[in-house]
């Protein structure tokens, strides 16, 4: 019973600083906090949720040990059936796995605190099981500190002998030094597949949030760029995950549509086209304007001169000046418009303009907060006031101007209190990571920041031409996204020409196969590289059929649709056979591909939480190349000589579909679209 008693007094003891702690909380919350993130409110905040963990974990520990000691017969599973028909849709099979093993651990060695927990996808090696528990050595090491003789081996076992019940497991073998091989029941494979055939691809659960996620981000007056194309891209495929999970995710175009450069183009504007207040003045081409307009103001000092007055104007509200503005704005968001509808991106757009009545606000907020200091004229702020590392926010210009700074401050802050966000991620290039840092440290110190709210900066590397130089167009411009996505459209429709699939596919057909395969080629070839390395944009490279590439994924996902309509047999159909016979893994390839389909929950969560879409890319990868193995040694579809069907095999139909429809969502999810034929 010493073990037991032991978990008791460690649980009563969690309870007391529970409680400890939330009195401290609520202490601290009593006082007039709300200017200053207090590091000591922010510090009980972390404990009280460790402890929360802790106590819940030591609770099922209890239970557990209570069972183990009460019956023998108590460790035998009961009726696996009624286990497995609990779990209703999707499961993460590893986040269930560290569930169970934690309670194991902290069941088998209760006075370890925060023992290590670790479990990892065994290899190919059957034989090594399907997942593995490698926390055996690290925690005899911690007895070994404690001076308790034990070896890995040891420790292994008394893990296993306090395993709770789950209906994931089939068996779990001490290996080797102390490996912990965990083997998945295929009855609890079937049984999830088989609510993938029924249902549908269903989330996780997860505790919903708010989250904002600030992409793409055009400058008005200019042409949107490949760097604008990753984030416009990266950012769309974190809210699309971040939507499967059902968060509530607000997608926001942060528009330069403010400052100085504004003066030159009304200038500029109001000369060229005089009646543009009565007639739309024909620039669609914004970037020749803003060049036209640029090079005036850098050799005309009248025209210089013009333009700042301009500026003058249009931040006191003149409503002419305030008409140039908007119609140049409006001109610049239907150019944004026609890509962000091609790459099918939705996006709700939000320029600086938004926040300039609220930037006084907050300037005079932090001013009477004292946490702005005069530096050489200007007004600055330090996340870390202490020790004046990194660089500070510059709040005020000498002039008494905002910048950047102020405005993305601003913005956190309207994220926070307007628009209630509890996530805050920025999709920019690698290059703007310690800016959002330091916003985050100001934002903390100000209070507007609380515990739990994170800025996060998703960065990315720079899109190099095949030449491994910054990617650019032979007379050393920037490349334009429109030009960059009439250049796939061509190549693709050439790709598709040369497989002889104008012959087969109706003009329609075509189109669609062609707009699927040029702005998936493009979409996935920035998706399946880590986002923080450069690469390099190769069509050839993007539209080849073999490999890790949008084209070969595309092929594959239409080759599994063919299967069922070669078979002539429909979905209901497949549904009807379903509730026959059930879902069955008999062959070693089946069951093979099953355990791949069963990981898309953890992938997804994983990807939820680092925001790097490249393991999504490998994980599609994966279930093709699985799946190819497994059409190559079990027929779905029986013939005889003459081509004639002489047997289906229905469960392996099932399996197909399911495979089918997990393409399909994760292809979804990186904002590609499928089509029926290719």
């Amino acid at each position: 019973m010493s073990n037991l008693k032991t978990l008791n007094e460690r649980t009563s003891k969690a309870e007391k600083d529970t409680k400890a702690i939330e009195e401290e909380i609520d202490k601290l919350d009593k006082d007039d906090l709300s200017h200053v993130a207090d590091p000591r409110l922010e510090k009980l905040l972390s404990e009280n949720e460790k402890l929360k963990h802790r106590l819940a974990i030591l609770e099922n520990a209890i239970k557990a040990e209570s069972a183990n000691q009460g019956s023998k017969i108590s460790r035998k599973r009961p009726n696996l059936i009624t286990d497995i028909n609990s779990i209703e849709g999707t499961v993460c099979i590893l986040d269930e796995l560290k569930n169970v093993f934690e309670i194991a651990i902290t069941s088998a060695y209760p006075d370890l605190d925060d023992p290590p927990l670790v479990i990892t996808l065994s290899g190919n090696n059957p034989k090594f099981g399907d997942y593995q528990c490698n926390s055996a050595m690290p925690i005899s090491q911690l007895l070994k500190a404690k001076n308790v003789k034990t070896n890995p081996r040891e420790v292994a076992n008394n893990i296993l002998n306090k395993m709770p019940l789950s209906p994931l497991i089939e068996r779990i073998e001490v290996a080797g030094a102390g490996f912990l091989n965990i083997y998945l029941h295929k009855a609890f494979a079937e049984h999830v597949l088989n609510c993938i055939l029924q249902l549908g691809v269903k989330p996780p659960p997860v505790k919903k949030e708010k989250v904002i996620v600030d992409f793409s981000s055009p400058n008005i007056a200019k042409e949107m760029h490949v760097g604008h194309l990753r984030s416009t891209i990266i950012g769309d495929s974190i809210c699309r995950v971040l939507e499967f999970l059902n968060h509530d995710v607000l997608r926001l175009n942060h528009l330069g549509d403010w400052g100085t450069q504004f003066g030159m183009l009304i200038a500029h504007l109001q000369e060229k086209f005089p009646d543009y207040k009565t007639h739309s003045p024909p620039i669609s081409d914004l970037q020749a304007f803003y060049k036209e307009s640029k090079k005036r103001f850098d050799e005309d000092e009248e025209f210089k001169k013009r333009a700042y007055s301009c500026v003058v104007q249009l931040q006191s509200g003149q409503p002419d000046f305030i008409a140039a503005w908007k119609l140049i704005c409006e001109v610049s968001r239907r150019e944004f418009q026609k890509i962000y509808d091609r790459l099918n991106i939705n996006i709700i757009d939000r320029g600086e303009s938004f926040y300039q009545s609220r930037m006084d606000a907050v300037v005079k907020e932090l001013k009477e907060k004292g946490f702005l200091e005069e530096d050489e004229g200007r007004l600055i702020m330090w996340g870390n006031p202490e020790s004046h590392e990194g660089i500070p926010l510059t709040v005020v210009k000498s002039d008494g101007g905002y910048t950047y700074d102020t405005s993305d401050l601003t913005a956190i802050k309207q994220r926070v209190e307007e628009e209630k966000g509890d996530r805050f991620i920025y999709v920019t290039d690698a290059g703007q990571y310690t800016h959002f840092m330091t916003i985050d440290a100001c934002a903390r110190r100000a209070g507007i920041l609380k515990n739990g709210q994170k800025v996060e900066h998703v960065g990315f590397g720079v899109v190099l031409g095949e030449d491994k130089k910054k990617f650019k167009t032979r007379s050393g411009d920037t490349v334009k996204l429109i030009e960059l996505l009439d250049e796939g459209l061509k190549r693709a429709l050439d790709k598709l020409v040369e497989k002889g699939r104008d012959k087969v596919l109706t003009p329609e057909e075509l189109k669609k196969a062609q707009e699927a395969v040029a702005y998936g080629c493009i979409k996935y070839a920035d998706l399946s590289h880590n986002r923080i390395n450069d690469y390099v944009f190769s069509f050839d490279k993007m539209l080849d059929d073999k490999g890790n590439t949008a084209v070969y994924l595309l092929y594959a996902l239409t080759r599994i649709r063919s299967i069922a309509r070669t078979a002539q047999i429909s979905e209901s159909k497949l549904l009807e056979e379903a509730k026959k016979s059930g879902f069955k893994l008999a062959h070693e390839s089946e069951w093979k591909l099953g355990k791949v389909l069963l990981r898309f929950p953890e992938i997804i969560l994983k990807v939820a939480n680092d925001l790097y879409l490249h393991s999504l890319c490998e994980y599609l990868y994966e279930i093709s190349s699985t799946f190819t193995e497994f059409y190559d040694k079990c027929y779905c579809v029986e013939k005889d000589k003459d081509g004639q069907i002489v047997n289906i095999f229905y469960e392996r139909l099932m399996l197909c579909e399911v495979t089918a429809r997990i393409m399909e969502k994760c292809l979804d999810i990186l904002g590609i679209k499928t089509v029926s034929k290719m």
